[in-house]
């Protein structure tokens, strides 16, 4: 049989230089097991999708009893789909009267899309406002709109009239006008190393955005469905977006993203042409089960409010020399080590460990944590303890 890793660095089309190349062949709860039977422990959940960390039960039964009914039969929005039509329920009784209109995709990027199109169709503007060192995905259209410039300038020309702010700077919101369809922004920019918006810079947003007419987008792919300790980030600010993007753990370790707002915004792209926005598989009844069914089971085992003791007692335990600093919004927490030849050290020496971590892509110097949700106390003692070993080996050379 051809060597595993020999195929993949052959057949698979390359993401980077340097893949990790983990041989993962099962997991469980917060482990990954190799090849080899070594386990680690899953320290970024897949990128913040593996909440429930991995083979919960309850999605399973649900994604099993799902699979004896029916898989994929029709495109998004076409026929009557319980599983959709459920979850959107779910969501909705959870949200804002608002936001009650669900438009399921298949991940974030597509999600990005999708709101881009609603914001120009609602309002009839073009332009779109985001924020430097944002990310939102990396389509064509959530690439216009994201905020580093080494990840775009070999794909333009991009989509006109998308432009960048600083973030957290109440002073540049004034460039947000009346030609401005939509502002996009995370509450946590996250792959810029965990920096969280300030109450008073997103509250100032919410208040430019309505003078204007502009719509306000939360990117919450990242930061929804717990991760920051609460079902979504944006409820931590008392503010309400006019669109909310979810993604990540939304499908309970499935493909599954969404766009939501108000029912009126959303009647828009069914008109003037029917089928503005479409897709094949968005909304899949496999995810939408397995989404559901995890959302139950975190909403039912209380997993959010223990997100901020998990986060504070991992700061506690994270004192070594080389870190500089440890930000954490909830579980989603960034280790900086201020230089990244040292990060990139770090995380082989985790991986040696048995820790399964990474850094960020607008903040190479920094460790990644973003652990399942179900993590214990006592697991994370231990993850704390293999990660200053793993430090201590780096410092010692």
């Amino acid at each position: 049989m051809t060597d595993l890793r020999e195929a993949f660095l052959r057949h698979l089309a390359p993401t980077s230089q340097q893949p990790l190349l983990l041989n993962i062949v099962s997991a469980r709860d917060i482990f990954l097991f190799d090849a080899s039977g070594k386990a680690y422990v899953d320290l970024i959940s897949g990128i913040s999708v593996s909440h429930l960390g991995h083979g919960n039960p309850a999605v399973l039964a649900a994604i099993n009893q799902q699979l004896q009914q029916h898989l994929h039969v029709m495109v998004y929005g076409e026929y009557l789909l319980a599983p959709q039509v459920r979850y959107a329920m779910r969501l909705a009784a959870l949200l804002p009267r608002s936001l009650q209109t669900v438009y399921f995709t298949n991940s974030g990027s597509e999600a990005v899309e999708g709101a881009m199109k609603l914001a120009k169709r609602f309002t009839g503007r073009t332009e779109i406002v985001s924020f430097y060192r944002c990310y939102h995905g990396s389509t064509q259209g959530a690439l216009s709109i994201l905020g580093d410039e080494s990840l775009r300038n070999a794909f333009r020309p991009l989509i006109p009239g998308c432009h960048l702010l600083p973030y957290n700077d109440i002073s540049g919101l004034e460039h947000i006008g009346p030609q401005t369809a939509a502002v996009f922004v995370e509450p946590v920019q996250a792959e810029a190393g965990v920096i969280a918006g300030t109450e008073s810079f997103l509250q100032a947003l919410r208040r430019r955005c309505t003078q204007t007419g502009a719509l306000l987008v939360f990117d919450e792919c990242q930061t929804g469905m717990g991760r920051t300790g609460h079902l979504f980030c944006f409820q931590r600010y008392e503010i309400v977006p006019d669109v909310l993007i979810l993604a990540k753990a939304l499908g309970g370790g499935l493909p599954l993203g969404a766009f939501v707002s108000g029912y009126e915004q959303m009647q828009t792209l069914s008109v003037r042409p029917a089928l503005g926005h479409i897709t094949t598989f968005g909304g899949h009844p496999l995810s939408c089960a397995a989404g559901l069914a995890a959302l139950e089971f975190l909403l039912n085992n209380r997993l959010i409010e223990e997100v901020k003791a998990k986060s504070q007692f991992f700061v506690s335990q994270l004192n070594h020399p080389l870190i500089r600093e440890v930000r954490a919004e909830g579980l989603l927490m960034a280790v900086d080590l201020g230089d990244e030849t040292i990060c990139r050290r770090a995380v082989q020496a985790c991986l040696e460990q048995g820790l399964a971590v990474d850094w960020f892509l607008f903040a190479p110097h920094c460790i990644r944590l973003a652990p399942p949700l179900t993590i214990t106390g006592e697991q994370i003692a231990e993850v704390c303890r293999r990660m200053l070993t793993a430090l201590h080996a780096v410092q010692s050379g």
